[in-house]
């Protein structure tokens, strides 16, 4: 496991080279999307108004104040991912995104279209916003107002992170090697438990 700094946009080369455990950080453009981003995009037929090839891309709906004609962040979470699942091979194959910052992972269709694309999908801290939100330098620009806080946000940020590798571009997932595990052990001590010296074990 090693630590990799990224400037976007990325190239298939860099993340081919990050594995699951690595940990990144992130300096640079980073693009906010959520569901009615998408749902334009892939539901509506509506093309982005921003290249997005090489990008990495932020699931996040965020809390905001407008001063004149600029945003300024005022805590940006970000939300689960899972819900925006069967967006992300399209992102990937039609529009090059490199990586995806998100919390609880992606299902099985977006694991195969990063092993097949080239993508990652970053995990964040889930309830560390307020950290996160210190690593936004500025929000450079917003586009599709009106699906307002679900717009698309250029974000600078700068180290943002870190972040963990938790799907990589070799079909590696943590969520799944977790749950794994985690059968396993519940396993063992279902078995433990319904032996012979079960009813001591558990009065100890």
């Amino acid at each position: 496991m090693s630590h990799v700094s990224l400037i976007p946009p990325l190239q298939e080369e860099e993340i081919r080279k990050l594995r699951i455990g690595d940990s990144v950080t992130v300096t640079g453009i980073v693009y906010g999307i959520r569901d009615a981003t998408q749902i334009r995009i892939f539901d509506q037929g509506v093309e982005p108004p921003v290249d997005l090839k090489g990008s990495v891309c932020l699931h996040t709906a965020p809390n905001v104040k407008k001063v004149g004609n600029r945003y300024y962040p005022i805590c940006v979470g970000t939300t689960t991912s899972t819900r925006m699942d069967r967006f992300t091979p399209r992102l990937l194959e039609r529009y090059g995104v490199r990586a995806i910052i998100g919390k609880g992972g992606l299902l099985d269709a977006s694991v195969r279209a990063m092993q097949q694309f080239g993508g990652c999908y970053f995990a964040i801290v889930g309830g560390a916003a307020a950290l996160e939100t210190t690593q936004i330098d500025a929000i450079e620009e917003v586009y599709w107002e009106d699906l307002m806080p679900e717009c698309i946000w250029k974000f600078r940020v700068k180290d943002l992170g870190p972040l963990t590798v938790a799907i990589d571009s070799h079909g590696g997932n943590l969520y799944a090697q977790v749950q794994h595990e985690a059968r396993k052990k519940m396993q063992r001590l279902l078995e433990e438990l319904s032996g012979p010296d079960a009813k001591s074990k558990l009065q100890n």
